[in-house]
């Protein structure tokens, strides 16, 4: 069973709740998909490191990957850990929703990123907006993003406003790999 299946087959048993959400994207759903608390998990944590690094093995020259915090940060540590395992030297990073107004007043915190090709992550995608805030961010800072990977796609519009923002849209699970209706 490929590290895919087997995360398949956590979200479908842990990660998806039924009932009336609200989205933060502020759309209303009858299920939501809570990879947080996956990718907290000592037993995902590891497999969404693999199934990211294989959905981006073919973007060539990724230092390194983050989105905006807090949904990116386990998904950046999980790739740097089993890229380390890969002999891949992939670093991570975080995106403030906004810049500190104290010490150094970074929004992005990890490494120097200009010039550098980075891929920012997010768990679930909705409308793309948290990977959005991100890209301009990265893009302040000089890094050029190459994509965006997504591990569940909910096929809500974010593919289009990321692809819009002139950003590679990469999803590793879509809603049918999970037994769910589009909403």
């Amino acid at each position: 069973m490929t590290a895919r299946d087997q995360l398949i087959q956590l979200i479908r048993d842990e990660a998806v709740f039924h009932g009336d959400f609200v989205l933060t994207s502020g759309k209303r759903a009858s299920y939501y998909i809570d990879l947080r608390k996956l990718s907290l998990d000592h037993r995902a944590a590891p497999l969404i490191g693999d199934v990211l690094l294989d959905l981006i093995a073919d973007i060539p020259d990724v230092a390194a990957v983050g989105g905006l915090t807090m949904g990116a940060d386990p998904l950046a540590n999980a790739v740097l850990h089993r890229g380390l395992a890969r002999d891949l030297a992939v670093d991570a990073f975080v995106v403030r929703k906004e810049p500190k107004d104290h010490g150094r007043g970074r929004q992005i915190e990890g490494p120097d990123l200009a010039g550098k090709r980075v891929v920012v992550l997010e768990d679930t995608s909705t409308t793309g907006g948290s990977p959005i805030k991100a890209i301009e961010a990265l893009r302040k800072v000089g890094a050029e993003v190459v994509a965006v990977a997504v591990i569940v796609d909910r096929a809500t519009g974010a593919q289009a406003a990321i692809e819009a923002a002139g950003v590679e849209y990469r999803a590793a699970i879509t809603l049918d790999d999970l037994g769910l209706a589009a909403q």
